[in-house]
Formats: C-alpha cells, structure tokens, sequence
C-alpha cells in the first residue's frame, strides 16, 4: 500500500502494552484509511485478526492492535504533532 517512512519500535520490557510498535505514514485520509484495511485483511488471513481498530473513520491517524504489535498509521501532520517515535527512543 506504499506507506512511507515505516518505523519498527522493539518495546519488550518497556512497556506491558504491546512488544513491537509500527509507525507509518500516508498521504491522505484515504491513503492511511487504506493502509490499516490492508493491515487489518491481511492480518486476518494470517489468523491473527486485531483486537482493535481506532479511527479508521476518520482517517487522520488509525491504530491497529493486534496484541504484540500495535500499528499506526498516520498523516504527516498528525505524526509530526504527536512524534510517538520520540517517546519511545
């Protein structure tokens, strides 16, 4: 699906949440809602459908939980706002 600047965040024994984190990032609303449909299809064809989706409806910034990986998928603005990256490194 192309997204861009993809980051993989190794969190084992930082946090009790999940143990890998992604951070993506797409173009548009559009681009990133279909990023997390793709993430969430593929995931399900895996056998590991998620536990939770979030903001798919709006576009702006989504996040998957499928449990030992989170997944973000967000627009560069919203990215460069929040710069989850940062809180982790």
């Amino acid at each position: 699906m192309k997204a861009r600047d993809v980051v993989v965040i190794d969190l084992k024994g930082k946090s009790s949440v999940t143990d890998t984190l992604v951070i993506c990032s797409g173009n548009s609303k559009r681009h990133v809602s279909s990023i997390a449909e793709n993430l969430i299809v593929e995931s399900k064809h895996a056998g590991h459908p998620p536990l939770s989706v979030e903001g798919k409806d709006v576009g702006e910034w989504v996040l998957v939980d499928l449990g030992d990986v989170v997944a973000h998928v967000m627009q560069d603005e919203t990215r460069d706002f929040y710069q989850l990256e940062k809180l982790w490194q």
